[in-house]
């Protein structure tokens, strides 16, 4: 029997969820997606690969073509994150390493409405091309074609998956913050991450309400599209901080 489910279990899938396994009925996903294609590029899907590991320690992402017309990334949660925070990671990646790029060449997943991308490997449109996972030596040679034209081999699909590792919240949050352009820097280990999350005096908007749970918010203002985003970055930061959480509950 293939360990192709089995791989896709431990790095990207909840075992009780929607969308295939991709978003659990929380709205908490182990799978964020990076797309970058029409056209598929390989040079600056490389360079974002290679500097995540380089330059930010983290484990390397999957690399996928679509089965249309883009390259895939995809990183690894080990732990169940909620969209926001996912989505969060993935715009400040964005931001460093994708600068200049044409917005309409980028996708990233999961999306706000709370919609994941499809799994991988799957045929595109019922009887059309297929997506795969592919091996960096050998993902630049799809550029012209971000397809397969036959199913994968489940094994060798399995084999791919099976040397990569997933973010831990503490790397992620290490990442997230050196990410951060320097004047919006997220503040030193011990100072008061619920402070430093709150909107600043003359913001232009601030969550309204009371909140008996820092955590809770926390939350309102990582989900609140009208606080600038290096402050809902810096909630989702302090909400992945375990011994801060743990201090709060």
């Amino acid at each position: 029997m293939t360990r192709l489910p089995a791989e896709l279990l431990r790095l990207y899938l909840l075992p009780a969820g929607e969308a295939d396994g991709m978003v659990d009925d929380h709205g908490s996903v182990r799978a964020a997606v990076l797309e970058l294609g029409r056209p598929a590029e390989w040079e600056p899907v490389s360079r974002l690969w290679q500097a995540v590991q380089s330059e930010l320690g983290l484990p390397a992402p999957a690399i996928a073509v679509s089965g249309r017309d883009a390259y895939q990334l995809w990183f690894s949660l080990a732990q169940p994150l909620p969209a926001a925070q996912a989505r969060a990671f993935l715009e400040l990646l964005c931001r460093r390493y994708l600068v200049g790029m044409a917005p309409a060449r980028i996708d990233t997943w999961p999306r706000a409405d709370g919609q994941h991308t499809g799994p991988v490997p799957s045929r595109q449109g019922g009887n059309g091309p297929w997506s795969a996972f592919v091996a960096p030596d050998l993902a630049p040679m799809f550029a012209d074609e971000p397809w397969l034209d036959l199913p994968p081999n489940p094994d060798g699909q399995a084999q791919l998956l099976a040397a990569l590792a997933s973010i831990g919240g503490a790397d992620l949050q290490r990442a997230m913050a050196q990410l951060q352009p320097p004047a919006e820097a997220v503040p030193e280990a011990g100072a008061d991450t619920a402070t430093a999350a709150a909107p600043h005096a003359g913001s232009p908007v601030a969550p309204v309400g009371g909140w008996a749970d820092p955590r809770d918010f926390l939350r309102a203002v990582m989900n609140d599209g009208s606080v600038p985003l290096a402050l809902r970055i810096q909630a989702a930061a302090a909400l992945l901080d375990p011994a801060r959480a743990s201090d709060r509950a």
